[in-house]
């Protein structure tokens, strides 16, 4: 089976490329660097040309707002649109866990609109929602920091490995679409001051951490729902102090 894997040469999309090709797949990892642009439509058609399936894994090069919401919208327009020339069965897309929850973050209001977008377009499809990556608690923690402090929202959040988002995707990817949602999410939920206090001791960073209600996670007030996943979701198998263990070890 011939898969096509935007954002092919990323985090996520590299990896799922082996995974597939491990699996005895054709698995082409389409990117600007291998001459496939989703936005400038570079490449896009023979790319598309004897695909079975196009995972949309990219990410958008600015977190700006108007930006951000530009490229996603422009990307899967332009990516529906040579799938359906190209006759594809299934366009599986990589979201994240709670983005209508938390309508004043502009990159979670980009993701929606992704989706609306999937979702009209008539092809076949699945979206994959995950929640935030233990390779990006780093970030969080840094969001959360005012001078030498760190205010950390003490809602809880379900981080997941990468590891075990690329095994959920490929999975979806050769299963048969859904024409609905699946959620993966890490295998425990605990609270974010928490966890930013659990990767500072690993990191060796002795800034205090302040457990605060009114902290914005990229511009949204958190609860406990915000960035937790449902009863059904999928979840992973890497706790995340196994995971801190082996990355700090490396």
């Amino acid at each position: 089976m011939k898969i096509v894997v935007i954002g092919g040469s990323g985090l996520i999309g590299s990896k799922l490329v082996n995974t597939l090709r491990e699996r005895g797949h054709d698995a082409l990892a389409a990117s600007p660097s291998t001459g496939v642009n989703s936005i400038t439509r570079e490449g896009l058609a023979q790319a598309m040309d004897g695909a079975d399936v196009v995972v949309d894994v990219a990410n958008a090069p600015s977190w700006e707002d108007q930006a951000v919401l530009d490229f996603f919208e422009t990307s899967s327009r332009n990516l529906l649109a040579a799938e359906k020339a190209a006759g594809v069965r299934h366009h599986v897309a990589l979201s994240i866990v709670g983005t209508e929850r938390l309508p004043d973050n502009g990159y979670f209001r980009a993701k929606v609109a992704q989706e609306h977008i999937i979702k009209a377009s008539g092809i076949p499809y699945t979206l994959l929602r995950a929640t935030q990556f233990h390779e990006f608690v780093g970030g969080i923690v840094q969001s959360f920091t005012v001078g030498e402090v760190v205010h950390a929202s003490p809602a809880l959040i379900q981080p997941i490995a990468s590891d075990d988002v690329v095994a959920a995707l490929a999975d979806v990817v050769l299963a048969a679409p859904v024409n609905g949602t699946v959620e993966v999410a890490g295998p425990e939920a605990l609270p974010i001051d928490e966890l930013a206090k659990r990767f500072m001791r690993a990191t060796g960073d002795n800034r205090k951490v302040v457990p605060d209600v009114n902290a914005r996670y990229f511009g949204s007030v958190l609860d406990d729902q915000s960035l937790t996943a449902g009863k059904s979701a999928r979840l992973g198998a890497i706790r995340f102090e196994d995971w801190l263990a082996r990355s700090t070890t490396r």
